[in-house]
C-alpha cells in the first residue's frame, strides 16, 4: 500500500466542505492551501474569521494557520502547482433540469488542467453525478494525473467530528495506485475504508443521502397515519430504533427534510436514473411525500387559529436544523413562504439566524415572536426553546396554540402554562 507521511494538499473551496477538510487534513498533519476566488472571503479567512456555524471549526483553523500547515490563497494555480493531492469542493448546485450543475467544476479543470504537476492525484470531494470521474479524466487527457472519487459525509454541526471520528472512508478511481494515494491520506484515523472504482464511490454518497431522505419522508408519513388511527408516533418510532436493521437515526418526524444535501441530491440521482431509463418511483415518492409535509404543518397552523389570511404567527427557528446557520432550502422558511403566502403575519426568531427573511419580520429575542401571536410555531429543534418561560409566553400572546413540528418542546409545561399543545404524530392525550 503507498504511504504518504506528509502530503502537501490544495483545496479548491473555502465552504463547508472546503474548509473543514483543508483544516482537519492540515490537523493530521499535511500541508495545506485552500483556494478561492473570493479574495474578501480569503482576507476573512486569513485574519481568523470564519463565518461559519460549526463547532470547532474556527480553533482548528486558528491552530493549524499558526502551526504554518494550513494557508489561504487567492486563485486556483498558485494552490495547486506544487500538490500531490487536489481536492475539488466547489458548489455542485442544482441546475435548472434537477440535476447537478457542475459548471464550477468544469471551471476549474479548464483553469488549471494543464498546469496540474505530473504525478498529482485530482479528487472530487464534492456531491457529483456517477460518471464525473470519468468525464474529467476525459476533459483533462492527462494520463499523467490520477483521478479520484472522496466523497465528503459531513453533517452541518458537526463537520469537524465527522472528518475527524468517521465511520467510513470512501475512494474510488480506476487508477488502484491513485485510490491507494487518496487513501493513505487518512491512515490516522483508522476508519474502515473503502476502496473501489471512480462510479461506485460517487454512487455510494448519493445512495447514503437519498436512503436517509426516503426514511424521513417514511416517518413523517408513519406520523400522519399515527395521528389518524391514534397511535403515537414518539412510541412507535422508540419500538423501531430499537430494531438494529432500522435504527434510532432519522426517526424523528419534523416539518419535511431539507437544507444543501438532501433536496439536491435527490434530485440529481432522479436525473440519473432517467438518463439510463431507470424508474425510481420509490425516490420519486419520497420527494412528493416531503412537498406534501410542508403543507400538513401549514394546515395544522390553519386548524388551529381557524384562518390564516391576518393571523399573527410566531416562528421559533428558521435555519434548516438546530446547530447550523445555514437556511439553504430550510424546511422552516418553506412553511413560512407557504404561511406568508395565506396571509399570515409572521414574526420569526432563530438563534443564530438573522437579518432579513422573505415574508417576516425577524426579531432578536424568542419571547417578542410570542407577543400578540396567534400562534406560535416551532419549526427549528434548537435546544433552547425547551428552556422558554411559557407562562410568559402565554402571557405575551393573544391566542393559546403551540404548534410543536418537532415533538421537541416540553409538553407538561406548555399546558401548564394554560396552551394547547400540538404535535406531530400524537393526540393531546398522548402529549399529556
Amino acid at each position: 500500500m503507498v504511504r504518504v507521511a506528509v502530503a502537501r494538499i490544495a483545496v479548491v473551496g473555502t465552504g463547508y466542505v472546503g474548509l473543514t477538510t483543508g483544516a482537519c487534513l492540515a490537523r493530521l498533519g499535511h500541508r495545506v492551501t485552500c483556494a478561492d476566488i473570493d479574495k474578501q472571503k480569503v482576507d476573512r479567512l486569513r485574519a481568523g474569521r470564519i463565518g461559519i456555524l460549526e463547532p470547532g471549526l474556527a480553533e482548528l483553523v486558528a491552530e493549524t494557520s499558526h502551526a504554518g500547515r494550513l494557508s489561504f490563497v487567492v486563485g486556483t494555480r498558485q494552490a495547486v502547482s506544487d500538490a500531490d493531492v487536489v481536492f475539488l469542493c466547489v458548489p455542485t448546485p442544482m441546475g435548472a433540469d434537477g440535476g447537478a450543475d457542475l459548471t464550477a467544476v468544469e471551471a476549474v479543470i479548464a483553469d488549471v488542467g494543464g498546469i496540474l504537476p505530473s504525478g498529482c492525484v485530482l479528487v472530487t470531494k464534492s456531491t457529483v453525478p456517477v460518471g464525473t470521474a470519468a468525464r474529467i479524466t476525459s476533459m483533462l487527457a492527462r494520463p499523467d494525473v490520477g483521478v479520484a472519487s472522496n466523497p465528503e459525509f459531513l453533517r452541518e454541526g458537526s463537520a469537524v467530528q465527522d472528518f475527524l471520528h468517521p465511520d467510513r472512508i470512501v475512494v474510488g478511481s480506476d487508477d488502484p495506485e491513485a485510490a491507494e494515494r487518496v487513501s493513505a491520506l487518512y491512515r490516522d484515523l483508522g476508519a474502515p475504508t473503502l476502496v473501489t472504482d471512480a462510479a461506485s464511490a460517487e454512487m455510494v454518497k448519493y445512495a447514503a443521502n437519498c436512503f436517509l431522505a426516503m426514511k424521513l419522508s417514511y416517518v413523517n408519513s408513519i406520523a400522519e397515519l399515527c395521528e389518524r388511527v391514534g397511535a403515537d408516533v414518539m412510541s412507535v418510532t422508540e419500538g423501531m430504533g430499537h430494531d438494529p436493521r432500522i435504527g434510532r437515526a432519522f426517526l424523528a418526524p419534523g416539518p419535511g427534510w431539507g437544507g444543501s444535501c438532501l433536496p439536491k441530491d435527490t434530485e440529481a440521482l432522479l436525473r440519473v436514473a432517467e438518463s439510463v431509463a431507470c424508474d425510481f418511483e420509490l425516490l420519486r415518492a419520497a420527494v412528493r411525500t416531503n412537498a406534501a409535509q410542508r403543507g400538513r404543518v401549514v394546515d395544522k397552523v390553519r386548524a388551529a387559529v381557524g384562518e390564516l389570511s391576518g393571523a399573527r404567527i410566531g416562528l421559533l427557528g428558521l435555519a434548516f436544523k438546530a446547530g447550523t446557520n445555514d437556511v439553504r432550502d430550510s424546511p422552516a422558511l418553506a412553511v413560512a413562504t407557504a404561511l406568508a403566502e395565506a396571509g399570515a403575519e409572521l414574526t420569526g426568531y432563530d438563534p443564530v439566524v438573522g437579518g432579513e427573511q422573505s415574508g417576516m419580520i425577524v426579531v432578536g429575542d424568542p419571547y417578542q415572536v410570542a407577543k400578540g401571536a396567534d400562534a406560535v410555531v416551532l419549526l427549528t429543534e434548537w435546544p433552547q426553546f425547551r428552556d422558554l418561560d411559557w407562562w410568559l409566553v402565554a402571557e405575551l400572546m393573544d391566542g393559546d396554540a403551540v404548534i410543536d413540528t418537532r415533538n421537541h418542546l416540553p409538553v407538561a409545561e406548555v399546558t401548564a402554562a394554560g396552551l394547547r399543545h400540538s404535535a406531530l404524530g400524537r393526540t393531546p392525550t398522548q402529549e399529556a
